[in-house]
Formats: structure tokens, C-alpha cells, sequence
């Protein structure tokens, strides 16, 4: 094992790593980066979508550990062919599937317990991102594992926003899976987190004791999301991210405000950084309102394109009910672009007090909403002063590199409380946990071609926006 002073081998597991959609492909883009820029040396081991890794072949690598991709567009809650089955893990993944679940933290995790058992020697620290899989608990491994919130929050505002009790009944099997990561959660050895709001969360939601529970605050890539005054504000233009079509991030309030906003500023329009749901609340409210010329949805862009599009933009707004941190918050405010947020969750202690670094709002307040995107459209002055506080309070208070140097001394300290090497049961025993213990005996060797893949540098890893 390495010694304490010396670079660390670590192991970061992400089950889902799009690193444009959603915080998690984002954490360990950076993360890893950031780790091997302080000479660690960083295997990531995750399954579809695969990350984009900024720093292959210098430091990072990535081994890809496949799921089934039941989710995958344009074919979401596919149905494999038979030749696509490679052992009881994958039944168990279309069977969850099938009756409703979301299977893949614990498919993931019982595969990451196959692989890890396999390589032990090969690392000095398990980082797990969110996974808080049964197949996890056990490993006979210094773990440390990222909460970046508690998904139990994002199932308790589903069950509020569901009408009916078949919505109700459909939320409650998807999100199955969180009673598994509370037990998980409860036994793990050391819980990192983003935020105070996300700490208070975990120890309240999740029952983690609070002293295992440690805050490290993310970043923005300040080098990347930085001013360029070339770049002509666009007249009018909101500018915000939605991952996807949940009540979570607020964005129906948004829509609403727009069309407030619209009475006074026709000019107003809002471009949404994410993939546009034909059905839903969202859809719905751009219908009732007229808004379809004035709401423009984008995907698949580059990096720099999306900095130009936050660049041009007069105002960005983050409308989420609920945060655990809020990277887009961050990197808005690091371009120089004034935010308007809410007050949800974790986004104050990123977007810093009203009036100083932003405006902010009540959570699920459209009228509160429209006020404060009016007052910044109309006044030139107070985009200014906003913009350039908060990229002074970002460069200030949060950059990957000092979250990447924190998480390391989170590593260090799991390593050195570690009892020391413990024999580490295959996926499919009792140490695997409750989900795994219906099936004997240890799941069949990868075939051929479905073994572990690692990626080199040059070649295509991951997807684009």
C-alpha cells in the first residue's frame, strides 16, 4: 500500500457518467483530473453513459464496466435480446426494470464487487460516487463515498408533485432503490458531501452518524467558465440548465415567470441547456403560456459553446425547488453572468447573500421569480456589480483544485483508520448484501468481449453533450 506521504491509487466508481447532464459525470470529470494534477493516479470505473475524461494517459483511466443500457435513447426500457444476458446480474437488472425499479446502483455495485475483488493489490482507496450499492459494503477496502445529496429528497417532491394514486404508486417502485442506499449509507466508514444544506440532509434523511460525515465543497472550472467581453450579450436572454423534466429542478416555475416577464419584456426569451420533454409539466406550461417561440431547448453542445451561450446571456437563473450544491450556479457565476436562485437546498451557500453576489428567491415562487429577472433585464449597473461579485466569490470559495487536495486528505485519513486487508466475498454471498442473498453461489466469469474494458488515450470515451 502507499505510503501516506506518497501518491495514491485510486479506484472512482460512477455507475451513470454523462458529464453534461447531471452533477455526477461532472464530479468525476474534474475530480479526476484535478487528483492526477496532484499525482495521484485515478482509475475510473464506470458504466454507461461512460465519462468523458479530461486527463486519459496522464493519470486517469478509465475501465468500463457495462450495464445492459436499458435506459439508453433512442430505445429507453429496451428489452434485451437473449445473446446480451452474461450472468444473473443482468436478469436481475431487466427484472428490476421490469417491475418498475431502477436497478442499476445495485447492478453496479454488484458488478464493482466482482471487479475490485479480482484487483484488491491494485489500489490503495475505493471513491464511490453516489453509487450506494449492497455489492459495496464489505470490500475489505478503504471506502470513501460521495453523497452528493440524498435521493430520497428528489422522491419526496415527486410524491408531492404526483396526481393520482397510479403517479404515486409508479414513484414509489422507481425510487426502490433508496432504501437500499439508506442501509448502505448507514454502514458506510466515511461520507463525503458537497454542502452544509447536503450534510444535514444525509445525517436527517439517510441516519449516516454526523461525525462520519465530512463537507467538501465543489468547484466551477474557473479557467473554462471565465468572462471574454467579445462576447456580445444577447438582449433578453435567461439562460439555465435542467438535467431533466422533475420537480426537483423548478423548472415549470420558470416557464411561468417568463411568460410574467414577457408583459413588460417581449424580448424576453429562455434557453434551457438539456433535452426537451415532449410531455410533462414543462411542456405543458410552454403550451398554456404561448411560449414556444420564447423557450429554446439545447443539447449536444461543446464545451466552449456552452460558455459563449452563458457569456451572452443578460441573466442565468437557477429555479430548483432543491439543491445539493449546484454546479450550474457556479459556473454561471464564474463566466460573470448575474444569477437570480433560489433559496432551495444548498444554492445560497453557493450563490452567497442576496443583492451582493445574486438575487434571490423563494423556492416554487414564479411571481418572486419574474420580480427579480425584470429587475436585472432592466438594469445594466446591478448586472455588473452582480456579475463580477460572483465570480470573485467562486474563484474565491470554490475550484476543483482545492476539492480535489481536501478529498485527498478524506482518502488518506480512510486508509489510515482501515483495519487492514480482509478477504473480500464474490457478488452473490451474504457479505454483498439483502438483494444479493436469493442467489447461490458467485456470479459467472465476463465472456470474451464482456470483460472490463480499459480505455487508452485517442480513443472515444463517452458522448458529447
Amino acid at each position: 500500500m502507499t505510503s501516506q506521504a506518497g501518491p495514491l491509487r485510486i479506484a472512482l466508481l460512477s455507475y451513470k457518467g454523462n458529464p453534461f447532464c447531471g452533477g455526477q459525470g461532472v464530479y468525476v470529470r474534474h475530480l479526476s483530473r484535478e487528483l492526477a494534477a496532484l499525482g495521484h493516479s485515478v482509475e475510473v470505473i464506470g458504466a454507461q453513459p461512460y465519462p468523458v475524461l479530461d486527463a486519459l494517459g496522464e493519470g486517469v483511466t478509465l475501465t468500463e464496466l457495462p450495464s445492459l443500457d436499458l435506459y439508453r435513447q433512442p430505445d429507453p426500457f429496451r428489452t434485451p435480446r437473449l445473446a446480451e444476458y452474461r450472468d444473473w446480474v443482468d436478469a436481475l437488472e431487466v427484472g428490476t426494470m421490469w417491475t418498475g425499479g431502477f436497478p442499476e446502483p445495485l447492478t453496479f455495485s454488484l458488478r464493482a464487487r466482482r471487479h475490485l475483488a479480482a484487483r484488491r493489490a491494485d489500489f490503495d482507496v475505493v471513491h464511490d460516487n453516489q453509487t450506494l450499492g449492497y455489492g459495496l459494503l464489505g470490500l475489505g477496502m478503504p471506502l470513501v463515498t460521495t453523497i452528493h445529496h440524498p435521493i430520497t429528497v428528489d422522491r419526496r417532491l415527486e410524491l408531492e408533485a404526483a396526481n393520482g394514486r397510479g403517479k404515486r404508486m409508479s414513484v414509489r417502485r422507481w425510487y426502490g432503490f433508496t432504501r437500499m442506499q439508506k442501509r448502505v449509507a448507514r454502514r458506510l466508514p466515511s461520507v463525503l458531501t458537497v454542502s452544509g444544506s447536503s450534510r444535514r440532509e444525509i445525517v436527517a434523511d439517510l441516519g449516516v452518524r454526523p461525525e462520519r460525515v465530512h463537507t467538501v465543497p465543489i468547484g466551477a472550472d474557473a479557467r473554462l467558465f471565465a468572462p471574454d467581453p467579445s462576447v456580445p450579450e444577447v438582449p433578453g436572454r435567461i439562460v439555465t440548465t435542467s438535467s431533466a423534466d422533475v420537480p426537483l429542478k423548478g423548472l415549470v416555475f420558470l416557464v411561468e415567470a417568463l411568460a410574467k416577464v414577457r408583459a413588460q419584456r417581449p424580448d424576453a426569451h429562455l434557453v434551457v441547456v438539456g433535452k426537451r420533454s415532449e410531455q410533462g409539466p414543462v411542456a405543458r406550461a410552454i403550451a398554456d403560456f404561448g411560449l414556444d417561440g420564447a423557450v429554446e431547448f439545447v443539447k449536444g453542445i461543446s464545451d466552449a459553446e456552452l460558455v459563449d451561450l452563458i457569456r451572452g446571456a443578460e441573466v442565468a437563473c437557477v429555479p430548483s425547488l432543491y439543491e445539493g450544491f449546484s454546479l450550474p450556479a457556479a459556473e454561471a457565476m464564474a463566466t460573470g453572468t448575474p444569477l437570480v436562485a433560489t433559496t432551495g437546498g444548498a444554492i445560497p451557500e453557493v450563490a452567497g447573500p442576496d443583492n451582493e453576489t445574486c438575487l434571490a428567491v423563494p423556492p416554487g415562487d414564479p411571481g418572486a421569480l419574474a420580480a427579480a429577472l425584470e429587475r436585472l433585464l432592466e438594469d445594466r449597473e446591478l448586472r455588473a456589480r452582480l456579475g463580477a461579485a460572483g465570480r470573485a466569490r467562486v474563484l474565491a470559495r470554490f475550484t476543483w483544485t482545492r476539492a480535489a487536495e481536501a478529498t485527498a486528505e478524506l482518502y488518506r485519513a480512510a486508509i489510515a483508520a482501515h483495519p487492514g486487508p480482509v478477504p473480500v466475498p464474490p457478488a452473490g454471498t451474504d457479505a454483498s448484501g439483502p438483494a444479493a442473498r436469493p442467489y447461490d453461489g458467485a456470479p459467472a466469469e465476463p465472456r470474451g468481449d464482456d470483460r472490463p474494458k480499459t480505455a487508452h488515450p485517442g480513443d472515444p470515451v463517452g458522448s458529447n453533450r
